[in-house]
């Protein structure tokens, strides 16, 4: 049946985006009925612009009350607005001078948009000052977070436990006027609290740049001209422009087409007093009001994909004066609306702040409190037995002045060297500088704690469109029925396709651009066809219909549902058997069909064939999942598609065929622990809804383990907040993205896998770091507290402050350090940090006490020509901790050059420090205990000795390596302090799964009111 193709001659013309020319006043306006079939006078009519419907009259008195009714209507009271501003100052904190007073809270979400507000022009839109004056009122149209006061932000870097100690110290220090220690003590505060500012913000820049580089952009009528600006600029009252392949900026009424602009907003304000909507806080959102409600104004001027928001998988069709939401897409046509909310007082930003409500400290926070309460409880143990000692010797509290042999001095050098006052601060710069390298892998750390979260990771529950998938349909080797030209078949599929170029279908895109592969079917639809009508696809019939004309000869082709084409198909009863047995066929491959049929003129319909789509795997995906797997991550695939599309793509990517229906999570007679057993080890699920993702991550977590979600929609929301990691993948909504931990930006499951080895290598550098900490704090309590009970012997307080200072010096380059990863889900593992902490501290104190010791022989031991007891000890403390950073974070990577250069200048002023006498006290200092050999008058230390000491460091730097490589492959040390995954309450999981069946019923009768525990109802859809 197909027609005689000769000549060619490009097809199409007719649907060229032109741009925009008004018609002439003489050119008649056609207003087809779409319904009719008149597509093409449509599409003419979609690129013309409408007259001025308002005519001013030549009465004088009419324009003097319509200039009276203007004023009331937009009148304001300037008492009120007083009070409003008034209310947006307290808002941003008060006046300066109520200083400590609280600020009053206002919730922009609770915004209730004036009447008035929504009378704007649709010719001329907000003027500039209007537009701000709206602004301090509504805010920007995002959702955001609140800002981080940068001062309070600082001021936070002095606050903690151990920084409080630290604080107290100073204030000891300062009370026995000790003031070199006083100062170096609170410029190692303020060092440390400079440092982790500058270092975190500076990472918080390169997030907040790489979001301001996906920022969502809007059109707007604003002084009377069409103009593109972001998205956040708008306020309630914009006349804003939605056309297909946009995302809507802000919730919206629709006004009217694009193309009828003057007559669609008379209709409108009509339309707006039937319907009696003056105001936007009485609208619903309730879809099934269209056919029940108020009847529309003519055809449906917009559809808006609204699946992220409501699950439902069409475009639904949006009429005059209907709302449409932020963040949806609109995927037909083009029309003016008006803003309504912004976007946290809008439908989906009442959703998001739902969700982002709770303040999560994160397990991070309490890991640190850990640490710092239990290096507190020791301080005061050592301090304590310090002071005991102290009193057998007779020791004064605070005199001498100019000597650290005194218990004040005691309790001060051990509340110094007790504490590391750099672990927070380095910490928290290690996350934010992490976060950093995350962003430039194309991931937005929303909070630093995520880092954490996602390196322990240990089961992935991944999107399969997008993620897994390359979201990019393909077209197998079609079918065809006997004697039909596969050319033929290819070009009606083609025809009956949308050719608006500017937004397809994917389905559309892909079918019309497998013509490359048919260049004869290409060369068919070139050659002088005409649209009369095209129908979009009807979820009633579930078939897209195109009449198109070629040679005066009408043909009416379709393509659709493979069932639906059939039954109006003219088929013997064998080919229609052939046909369903390729259909199941296609179906249990997990291919998409798509029957392709055509008629002539009033003639019987012609089965042509079906075409069998997929959506392929990236080409990176399998490798990316064992290497997934290699980490010991455990991934899951959750797919709203079927069941045999879900495990044809596992089976494809090698993940696994163990793939179940949805429904068995939420509607199956299972034991509860059967039901968790079945979650656990399922490769994946189908036809998967929102609340399924969200009992997956539930029944994963009461089983122990730590869970990560993808997710991309308004309902996903939910279900990122409850996983330990929430994950927002490309293309998410912006509510996703408030809900979710980490922001991608980059397709595919690579750029996720990539940023889980990302933060096992931070997680390692804040562990190796912790540990470095702990072991010096211990090294020096073990080794003073039994110098000053054995032989009244301490390092003097003015080098025991340089101490702290050149440990938080050589490590502050940490951050950059190259780790290496881990190959299995990361934990704290405490009691393994405190005994490696603990053996390489006892290591320490015994090398320095080996060291001393040589110190007691008459001819002076390590003292080659002349030496310091304070310089001595104070040169080989600063060389072991400072290189015992190298043994802590592992032989796997050689260190980066910034920790090497740190080290390496904190270790050449130590050695100036010794060859000088620095702060020695000289050889007659109260704080030398008894030695032998030949001491310096001013406690200097010979080039020899230096080198000695230099050499013996080493050794003792190598020994604590060995011993720390042996400890490190002990696998019953590995596994300490890990927690137990996979743990099963097989009673507890039971009567939960009981009771989530089970409701409770409120019934009224005559005999009055009763509660009663009642079976839930489970509605089950017929297929």
């Amino acid at each position: 049946m197909a027609p005689n193709f000769k000549k060619v001659k490009v097809f199409g013309q007719h649907h060229s985006l032109e741009p925009d020319v008004p018609p002439s006043p003489d050119t008649p306006t056609h207003n087809p009925d779409l319904e009719a079939g008149s597509f093409l006078n449509e599409r003419q009519r979609s690129q013309g612009h409408g007259g001025d419907a308002h005519h001013q009259g030549d009465n004088p008195y009419l324009d003097e009350y319509r200039a009276l009714v203007r004023y009331i209507d937009t009148y304001r009271d300037p008492r009120a607005e007083l009070e409003g501003e008034e209310e947006i100052e307290d808002s941003k904190g008060g006046k300066w001078y109520h200083f400590g007073k609280k600020a009053s809270t206002r919730n922009l979400s609770d915004f209730a948009t004036p009447e008035d507000w929504l009378k704007t022009d649709i010719n001329q839109g907000l003027d500039s000052m209007e537009i701000e004056r709206r602004r301090k009122f509504t805010g920007w149209n995002e959702l955001s977070t609140e800002k981080e006061n940068m001062f309070l932000k600082f001021v936070g870097f002095f606050q903690g436990p151990i920084l409080y100690v630290m604080e107290a110290a100073a204030i000891l220090a300062f009370g026995l006027r000790d003031w070199l220690d006083a100062g170096i003590i609170c410029g190692i505060l303020l060092l440390n609290a400079i440092v982790g500012w500058y270092q975190e913000k500076q990472a918080a820049d390169v997030v907040a740049k790489l979001k301001g580089d996906i920022a969502l952009k809007a059109r707007v009528v604003r002084n009377g001209m069409e103009q593109e600006i972001k998205a956040r600029d708008l306020v309630p009252g914009d006349i804003i422009v939605i056309e297909e392949g946009t995302v809507v900026p802000a919730d919206a009424r629709l006004i009217c087409d694009y193309s009828n602009k003057a007559e669609g907003f008379a209709q409108y304000h009509a339309e707006l007093h039937g319907q009696d909507l003056a105001s936007p806080r009485k609208e619903k959102f309730e879809e099934g009001d269209d056919d029940e409600g108020v009847p529309h104004i003519g055809h449906a001027i917009l559809a808006i994909d609204q699946s992220a928001m409501t699950g439902e998988s069409l475009a639904v069709d949006k009429y005059m004066t209907d709302t449409v939401y932020y963040t949806t897409g609109c995927k037909r046509g083009k029309a003016y609306g008006i803003v309504t909310h912004g976007a946290q007082a809008s439908f989906v930003g009442k959703t998001a702040s739902l969700v982002q409500g709770a303040k999560d400290s994160g397990h991070f926070k309490a890991i640190m409190n850990n640490i710092g309460t239990t290096l507190l409880v020791l301080v005061v143990i050592f301090i304590l037995a310090s002071w005991i000692g102290g009193f057998y010797r007779h020791l004064r509290i605070a005199t001498p002045e100019d000597s650290s042999v005194n218990l004040l001095h005691y309790a001060l050098i051990l509340l110094i060297i007790g504490v590391p006052v750099g672990l927070p601060v380095v910490t928290t710069t290690t996350l934010a500088v992490g976060a950093a390298y995350l962003a430039e892998e194309k991931a937005i750390v929303q909070k630093l704690t995520a880092i954490e979260s996602l390196a322990g990771v240990d089961i992935l529950c991944s999107d399969k469109t997008g993620t897994l998938t390359a979201n990019q349909l393909s077209i197998r080797e079609p079918f065809l029925m006997e004697g039909v030209d596969i050319n033929w078949m290819m070009a009606v599929a083609a025809l009956a396709s949308s050719h608006n170029i500017k937004s397809l279908d994917p389905i559309d895109k892909i079918t019309i651009l497998t013509l490359k592969r048919y260049p004869k079917a290409k060369e068919m639809i070139a050659e002088g066809w005409k649209t009369e009508s095209f129908m979009p696809f009807d979820p009633v019939s579930k078939r897209i219909t195109a009449v198109v004309t070629h040679k005066g000869v009408r043909y009416t082709c379709c393509k659709g549902a493979p069932k639906a084409v059939l039954n109006i198909s003219n088929c013997t009863e064998e080919q229609a058997t052939l046909f369903k047995e390729k259909a199941t066929e296609f179906a249990r491959r997990g291919f998409r069909s798509l029957a392709v049929a055509v008629k002539e003129e009033d003639g019987p319909w012609e089965l042509l064939g079906m075409l069998s789509l997929f959506d392929p795997p990236r080409s990176d995906t399998a490798q990316t999942i064992a290497e997934a797997q290699a980490l010991g991550l455990s991934v899951k695939m959750l797919t709203g598609d079927a069941i045999a599309i879900a495990k044809e793509t596992c089976r494809m990517l090698a993940l696994g065929t163990k793939v179940y229906n949805s429904d068995k999570l939420l509607h199956s007679d299972m034991a509860g622990s059967a039901i968790h057993d079945l979650c656990e080890r399922a490769d994946g699920f189908a036809e998967v809804f929102p609340e399924h993702k969200y009992q997956v991550v539930e029944m994963l977590q009461q089983r122990g383990h730590l869970t990560a979600m993808t997710g991309d929609g308004v309902n996903d929301a939910p279900s990122l907040k409850k996983s330990d990691c929430g994950i927002a993948v490309e293309g998410a909504t912006e509510a996703a993205q408030a809900a979710a931990d980490i922001v991608f930006l980059a397709p595919g499951l690579s750029t996720i896998v990539s940023a889980i080895k990302i933060s096992r290598q931070i997680f390692q550098r804040m562990k190796s770091y912790i540990q470095y900490r702990i072991a010096l704090c211990l090294h020096l309590e073990l080794y003073l507290v039994t110098s000053m009970i054995i032989i009244n012997e301490t390092i003097r307080a003015d080098l025991i402050v340089f101490l702290a200072l050149f440990a938080d010096l050589a490590t502050i380059a940490v951050a950059y350090d190259n780790a290496h990863y881990e190959k299995r889900p990361v934990e704290w593992q405490l009691p393994k940090i405190w005994i490696i902490s603990i053996v390489l501290g006892t290591l320490l104190a015994i090398g320095t006490w080996i060291l001393r010791g040589t110190l007691f022989l008459p001819n002076g031991g390590i003292i080659q020509n002349h030496g310091g007891i304070q310089e001595i000890l104070f040169l080989e403390v600063s060389l072991t901790e400072n290189w015992l950073i190298f043994v802590t974070r592992g032989f796997e990577t050689l260190p980066n050059w910034q920790l090497v250069a740190a080290i390496g200048g904190v270790d050449i002023l130590a050695t100036l420090f010794a060859v000088f006498g620095w702060f020695s006290g000289g050889i007659d200092d109260p704080s030398n205990g008894p030695a032998g050999g030949t001491l310096s008058e001013n406690g200097s230390v010979d080039i020899v000795t230096v080198v000695v000491v230099w050499g013996f460091s080493i050794a003792v730097t190598i020994v604590i390596g060995i011993v720390y490589f042996v400890m490190t492959g002990l696998q019953s040390l590995n596994d300490l302090g890990r927690k137990k995954r996979s743990a099963s309450d097989t009673m507890m999981e039971n009567i939960l799964t009981h009771l989530s069946k089970v409701a409770v019923e409120h019934e009224v009768d005559e005999h009055g009111s009763r509660f009663y525990i009642a079976q839930k109802q489970v509605v089950e859809e017929e297929e």
